[in-house]
C-alpha cells in the first residue's frame, strides 16, 4: 500500500474496525473511506455496489459484522447467519467486481470445531462439529473464508482471511444483553463495586450512559437495582455478589484490539495470497489455475498463543476494578466451547507477534470504560 492509497474499512466504528483505523493512521495512511451504518445498509447488494463504483477503493478491510455473546447467538440465530452472509458476500464480490487490489477478511476463532486438538491450527477447520451456541455465526464466517479462497482460485484475486481470537479494547460492546465475556465482566464488576460502596450515583451514571433493557438512570432506584440484579449483580444481605454464567472451567485466549489492528495492517502490507500458496502448498506458478493441490485453510490465526481459565479471568477483572465482594457461578447456564486456543505459529512465521499482555490490557480497558 502507498500512503495515498484509497483504503476502505468496513465496520470502522466497531471494536475491530476502529483498531484497524488507528493502526493505519499510526503508519501515515489517511485516505480512508467508510460506510457509516446510518447511511449504508451493507446487507443491501445495490448499496454496496454503488459505494464501490463511486469510491473504487484499492484496499479493503472487511471487519463489518453482526456480533454478540452467548445470549445473543442463542436468541438471534437467523439474524447472525443471514446478516453476516449478506454483508461479507456483498463486500467480497464488489471488491472483485470493481477491481480492488487486495482485501483482508476478518473472521473469528469460533469457526473451529467444538473439541479440536489444542492449540488449534488452521487445518482443523471443518474436521468435526461446531459449538451449537454460535453455529450460525461460525458458518457465516466459514463461508467468508471460502468466498475469499474461491475468488482467488477462480479469478486470481488477492484476498486473504484472518481468524482473530477473543478480542477486547476501545469501542467494545458493554451491552449486557449482547456483550462478550470480558467486557461483560468489566461492566458487571464495576456496577457491583458501585453497589458494594452504596454509590448509587455511580449506578445511575452508568445506566444513563448505557441503559439496560431501556432502564436508565432516570428510572427509580428500585428499578435500577432490579435490572442489574436480573444480570447477576445484587446484595445477599451480607455482601455484594456477581453471578457469572457456567462454572468458570472453560479456557479462553484474549487479544487486545490494537494488537489485532497492527497485525491486520502488517499482513496487508507484507503478505499476499501468492505468499500463502508458496509457503503452504509450494505453489510458485501463479499463471495457471491451482489444480494440482487442494488449496484450503489458507486463513491465518491471530492471537497470543496463551489462554487462561474463565475463573482466572474473573479474578483478574475483579481485582483490576477493585470489587471486594463474592463471585458465584451459575452452572445451569452454558459454558460454551471448553477451550479455544489458537496456534499462532503461521502468523509468527510471517513476522508478527502481539505486544499487549492481558493484565495490562484489562487495566487499559477498564480505564477506557470509565472514560468513554
Amino acid at each position: 500500500m502507498n500512503k495515498d492509497s484509497k483504503i476502505y474499512v468496513a465496520g470502522n466504528r466497531g471494536l475491530v474496525g476502529s483498531a484497524i483505523c488507528r493502526a493505519l493512521k499510526r503508519r501515515g495512511y489517511e485516505n480512508l473511506v467508510f460506510t457509516p451504518h446510518a447511511q449504508y445498509d451493507l446487507i443491501d447488494t445495490k448499496t454496496v455496489e454503488d459505494f464501490f463504483e463511486k469510491e473504487r477503493p484499492e484496499y479493503v478491510f472487511q471487519s463489518a459484522a453482526h456480533v454478540g455473546g452467548i445470549i445473543a447467538n442463542l436468541t438471534y440465530r437467523a439474524d447472525f447467519i443471514y446478516q453476516n452472509l449478506m454483508i461479507e458476500a456483498n463486500i467480497i464480490n464488489s471488491a472483485y467486481k470493481f477491481g480492488a487490489k487486495k482485501l483482508l477478511f476478518l473472521g473469528s476463532s469460533c469457526i473451529y470445531p467444538k473439541n479440536p486438538p489444542q492449540p488449534m491450527t488452521e487445518d482443523v477447520l471443518l474436521t468435526s462439529d461446531l459449538e451449537y451456541t454460535n453455529e450460525p455465526y461460525a458458518i457465516s464466517k466459514i463461508a467468508g473464508i471460502k468466498l475469499c479462497e474461491s475468488y482467488n482460485l477462480q479469478y486470481g484475486t488477492n484476498f486473504i482471511s484472518v481468524m482473530p481470537t477473543n478480542l477486547y479494547g476501545p469501542n467494545d460492546n458493554y451491552n449486557l444483553e449482547t456483550s462478550h465475556v470480558l467486557p461483560a465482566m468489566i461492566r458487571k464488576f464495576h456496577l457491583a463495586k458501585c453497589l458494594e460502596n452504596k454509590d448509587f450515583d455511580g449506578i445511575k451514571k452508568d445506566l444513563n450512559r448505557r441503559p439496560i433493557e431501556k432502564i436508565s438512570g432516570e428510572n427509580s432506584l428500585d428499578e435500577q437495582l432490579a435490572i442489574i440484579k436480573k444480570y447477576g449483580i445484587f446484595s445477599d444481605g451480607n455482601e455484594t455478589v456477581v453471578e457469572l454464567w457456567g462454572d468458570g472451567s472453560p479456557r479462553r485466549e484474549f487479544l487486545h484490539s490494537d494488537d489485532l489492528g497492527d497485525a491486520c495492517v502488517y499482513l496487508m502490507e507484507n503478505v499476499d495470497f501468492s505468499d500463502i500458496l508458496k509457503n503452504q502448498f509450494n505453489i510458485t506458478d501463479f499463471s495457471v489455475p491451482y489444480t494440482k493441490s487442494e488449496v484450503k485453510n489458507t486463513h491465518i490465526n491471530i492471537g497470543t498463543g496463551k489462554d487462561l481459565l474463565i475463573k482466572e479471568l474473573a479474578e483478574m477483572v475483579k481485582t483490576t476494578v477493585g470489587f471486594n465482594g463474592r463471585i458465584i457461578w451459575n452452572s445451569d447456564k452454558p459454558n460454551g466451547t471448553p477451550q479455544k486456543l489458537l496456534n499462532v505459529s503461521k502468523l509468527e512465521s510471517l513476522g508478527f507477534k502481539y505486544k499487549i499482555e492481558l493484565s495490562e490490557g484489562v487495566k487499559r480497558s477498564y480505564k477506557n470504560y470509565l472514560e468513554e
